[in-house]
């Protein structure tokens, strides 16, 4: 059997939610500046497609190239921080469990999926979508996103493919909220191409709060 991930609690830190999002399913919440969002990869294997916004100016969007540029690499990785559209932080990777988080690969899509498949499925594209709409945005929000748990290497040759990812049943991403943002999430439908190991999966969405010590305000 598989050894399985724990991951850590987190010390200062008290848990003020916690969803499990379905396979095919999406999320999003508003974090507070400080707050911790932790994703869970309950069996292993499974995309989590993430975009953040700033709160107080929502056109302050993550954005991939900036976040790549300032860490002068394509992978994400502990502190690792997520850049917006006007070079805001707006996240960063506190700590995981699992190494090279893509930022390149984009979401799945109806159309994409139908050209290189052949066949017309439930997309990341449309989860963002249906929560986006909840605020008031729509499909102009929806920018190039983060892919925890997702594997794309890139060979030297500048080749790049999905590929089979390391994660293991219970590893876990911690990103903390350098600003008060919105973010939202899509556990990825796709079954046909490795990002969910063909088989897609549920994860579990946890939020954390600075402990208030007893006394203090």
């Amino acid at each position: 059997m598989a050894r399985r991930t724990q991951a850590p609690i987190l010390k200062g830190y008290r848990q003020t939610f916690s969803v499990i999002v379905d396979p095919g399913g999406s999320w999003s919440a508003t974090l507070a500046k400080g707050e911790i969002v932790r994703f869970v990869d309950l069996e292993g294997q499974q995309a989590v497609d993430f975009l953040c916004y700033n709160s107080a100016n929502l056109t302050d969007r993550y954005n991939a190239a900036n976040t790549m540029k300032m860490a002068a690499n394509v992978y994400l990785n502990k502190g690792t921080i997520l850049y917006g559209e006007l070079a805001t932080p707006l996240m960063v990777l506190r700590d995981t469990s699992c190494p090279n988080h893509d930022t390149i690969g984009g979401c799945c899509s109806v159309e994409m999926n139908f050209i290189r498949y052949g066949r017309r499925t439930h997309s990341c594209r449309a989860n963002f979508l249906h929560e986006l709409t909840k605020r008031n945005m729509d499909a102009a929000d929806i920018v190039a996103n983060v892919n925890f748990f997702m594997s794309v290497p890139v060979l030297p040759d500048g080749g790049m493919a999905i590929s089979e990812s390391p994660s293991r049943a219970g590893d876990y991403v911690d990103v903390e909220a350098c600003t008060d943002v919105l973010i939202a999430i899509s556990n990825c439908p796709q079954k046909y191409n490795p990002a969910c190991g063909y088989n897609p999966t549920p994860i579990r969405a946890e939020i954390y709060r600075k402990a208030v010590r007893p006394g203090r305000k």
